[in-house]
């Protein structure tokens, strides 16, 4: 996408994180803003923060196929096929992995990947229409994944698993892309620790599927996703910003940190030499001794 003037983007985790500072940059290129969060007062204050721009803004719950179908009508109604769909919205949990309840499994890949699969399937078909119908128009589709998307760092396996499914949705969205055109692009966005509210996501959890007590193993991930993310130097500012030059440069991967890469190559290569998987705590045993002493004590 070279021109942004007068285009739609639809951005789901609108009212905080990465999903707000996408919608200003989109609103700072002069682009018709649809917000949607399944926040109210998030949203409402998203809303207001671009008044004079051209808004529609939904309390969504990307997991709910109903409430996703009506908004891409209200979406094609208002504006027609968008030109950049940020599919965003996400919520975090941890712990060991056979300690999640199936409440904790219904909600995390309820909003982490059904979400992206909504967004994907309703306006995937709409942007190829306007297409086909117009040799000159753009689309561009950003779904958000994480680095958890690429590596298995342990007792986060719940959420581990939801972006991984997004990583793969995503490369098989790209190669389906460009077998039918060349107007329509995707990419995968994989942020490592960055500030953001996705630690606290159990404010938005529904009361259908509520929480049980947490487990030890739960306690400590909490605490541990929060101290990480807290200290987190980039901001969400600062990867919105990659969004919009990965959409300027036509490019697939958005790596917050290329750094972390290097645990990538690592996890292939077990992969490739078919040895088992790798220590992630190598470079640094005392977190790890830390780790299995906390989950091994009484």
């Amino acid at each position: 996408m070279k021109d942004y003037q007068g285009k739609t983007a639809v951005i789901t985790g609108a009212g905080s994180g990465f999903g707000l500072e996408v919608a200003r940059i989109a609103a700072s290129r002069g682009m018709n803003l649809v917000l949607c969060d399944v926040q109210q007062d998030a949203l409402d204050k998203a809303a207001a923060e671009f008044a004079g721009h051209q808004v529609l803004a939904r309390r969504v719950d990307v997991a709910k196929a109903d409430q996703m179908e009506a908004l891409a009508a209200a979406v094609q109604e208002r504006f027609g096929a968008p030109n950049f769909v940020f599919n965003n919205a996400g919520v975090g949990s941890g712990g060991l992995i056979w300690e999640n309840s199936l409440a904790d499994w219904e909600w995390v890949l309820g909003v982490n990947l059904m979400g992206v699969v909504h967004g994907v399937r309703l306006f995937t078909p709409l942007m190829l229409a306007a297409a086909k119908a117009d040799p000159a128009w753009q689309g561009h589709i950003v779904n958000t994944a994480s680095m958890a998307g690429m590596l298995n760092p342990p007792n986060m396996g719940v959420y581990n698993v939801s972006k991984h499914a997004v990583v793969s949705l995503s490369e098989t969205l790209h190669q389906d892309l460009a077998l039918v055109t060349d107007q329509v692009r995707a990419s995968v966005l994989c942020p490592y620790f960055v500030p953001t509210g996705i630690t606290h996501s159990e404010r938005n959890r529904p009361g259908e599927l509520g929480a049980a007590k947490p487990t030890k193993s739960q306690l400590i991930s909490q605490a541990m996703t929060d101290k990480a993310v807290s200290s987190g130097k980039l901001t969400a500012a600062d990867v919105a910003r990659m969004v919009f030059e990965a959409l300027d440069e036509e490019r697939f991967y958005i790596f917050s940190h290329p750094q972390a890469l290097k645990g990538v190559q690592t996890r292939l290569e077990d992969v490739m030499q078919v040895r088992n998987p790798t220590d992630p705590f190598a470079d640094k045993p005392e977190i790890g001794a830390r780790l299995r002493e906390a989950l091994r004590s009484a």
